[in-house]
């Protein structure tokens, strides 16, 4: 599986024009953003979730989107977010803990109750004009009469009660019409520290027939000492290793820890991070690297936000890592079609294809030091990362079929296959990249 992109789309991109760009560059999964009508503007406080009108567009725009990325090979992904759900009615203590049931025409009925769809948008299944039994009664901010949360609270808007069945079926029946009215092929579950792993699974199973890819965004805790990152990161692994198994296996999860240690190895020269103490990558990448989605920064982390971002100084080198590594590699839409780094992640992506890196490549760390980290992947890609130039007999020379690929600020990438060099071609940030054919034939994973 080659990436996932993250992308908000322009008002001015026309779907084809865009479906084709993705389809160019190599991306195997689209994720969208949250698709409901929402209190914010991002989307991430839904309200009316089978209205889809939003700062994004509308229905009719976003099926547009979907249709064209699926007949291009694409999958779309849905950003989930179903943690919470924002109120429009208060209660009569002003508390907002009720979902209103505007839509009462006598001739459109839900297949489920055989009643009248009452919510915003009609729709086929069951209805979500829920009340404060939907909310859990542990979050005090909402006067919630539901049972306690199954996870982490969040405080901005009204926790959902996962125990309910009514409420879970509610809620397959909305991913169910996602599915198949609208056209998404999987799911980016936010914020699943919320509620517990077992539900993602019931919400997939539920939802979702065949091998498609989900993700879930589980932020974990990274380990610190003050203002130091720990070199052993081993709890926060396990705790992802944790949730995807109670999860059933079946979702992948961001791997914040290599995110994180990443950008510590580059901010203070300090590549040494990037192997464990039993010689594998330090991230969730090196115990479990099938369900490992790596990433260098995302809406939250990097973008406006700016909550966690990766040094803009070494963009390159951190997409280096993770699109020359195993794992399912995340690229964010924002960095894609920056100027400055356009011409990196394209090369990278097509080396990845060209070379058939996949999820489950073997890894072999060769060097990781304080200044130099270096690692072979299926013996056919070489990676070397930080400042220092001298590789003594790391260095791939040519009489043993390497040859160099791309290179940019700290890092370099070279691989086997190739038949004939042409003169290198450049990037506006100086990266270089030498290649023009290639007589690996790809194998499946």
């Amino acid at each position: 599986m080659a990436s996932v992109l993250a992308i908000i789309m322009p008002d001015s991109c026309l779907p084809d024009t865009f479906c084709l760009a993705s389809q160019e560059a190599g991306f195997t999964h689209i994720w969208l953003p949250p698709p409901s009508q929402s209190v914010s503007r991002q989307g991430y406080l839904p309200a009316q979730l089978y209205n889809l009108n939003s700062c994004y567009g509308n229905k009719e725009q976003l099926q547009s989107l979907t249709w064209a990325l699926n007949y291009a090979g694409i999958k779309p992904v849905a950003d989930i977010v179903i943690n919470h759900r924002c109120a429009d009615v208060q209660n009569a203590e002003g508390i907002w803990n009720s979902y209103r049931h505007t839509f009462t025409h006598p001739t459109q009925f839900s297949i489920y109750t055989g009643n009248a769809a009452q919510d915003d948008v009609h729709h086929h299944g069951r209805r979500i004009d829920w009340g404060s039994w939907a909310v859990c009664r542990d979050d005090w901010h909402f006067g919630g009469t539901g049972a306690l949360k199954t996870g982490a609270s969040y405080h901005p808007a009204p926790d959902l009660d996962y125990t309910n069945d009514e409420l879970r079926a509610a809620l397959k029946d909305w991913l169910l019409w996602l599915r198949h009215e609208i056209g998404f092929m999987g799911w980016r579950f936010d914020f699943v520290k919320g509620y517990a792993p077992k539900f993602v699974k019931e919400y997939v199973d539920a939802s979702i027939v065949g091998d498609s890819l989900h993700v879930a965004e589980f932020w974990v805790d990274m380990r610190w000492y003050g203002n130091t990152m720990d070199y052993d990161q081993d709890a926060p692994r396990q705790v992802l290793c944790d949730w995807i198994t109670n999860s059933g296996g079946g979702v992948a999860a961001f791997d914040f820890p290599t995110k994180g240690i990443l950008q510590e190895a580059v901010r203070y020269t300090q590549y040494d991070r990037l192997r464990d103490r039993n010689g594998r990558a330090s991230g969730l990448l090196g115990w479990w690297p099938q369900k490992a989605c790596t990433f260098i920064d995302n809406h939250d982390t990097g973008s406006s936000q700016q909550h966690w971002p990766f040094p803009e100084s070494h963009i390159g080198l951190g997409y280096a890592y993770i699109l020359t590594h195993p794992g399912l590699p995340c690229v964010a839409w924002e960095h894609m079609w920056d100027p400055r780094h356009t011409f990196i992640v394209t090369q990278l992506m097509a080396m990845r294809r060209r070379q058939d890196i996949h999820a489950g490549s073997k890894l072999e760390i060769l060097c990781a030091d304080r200044r130099m980290y270096v690692a072979k992947v299926d013996n056919r890609v070489v990676i070397k990362l930080g400042p220092q130039h001298d590789m003594g007999t790391l260095l791939p020379v040519p009489s043993q079929g390497w040859r160099l690929c791309i290179t940019g600020h700290d890092f370099a990438v070279w691989e086997k296959g190739l038949m004939e060099l042409a003169p290198a071609s450049a990037g506006p940030d100086g990266s270089t990249s030498d290649i023009v054919s290639f007589d690996h034939k790809p194998t499946n994973p």
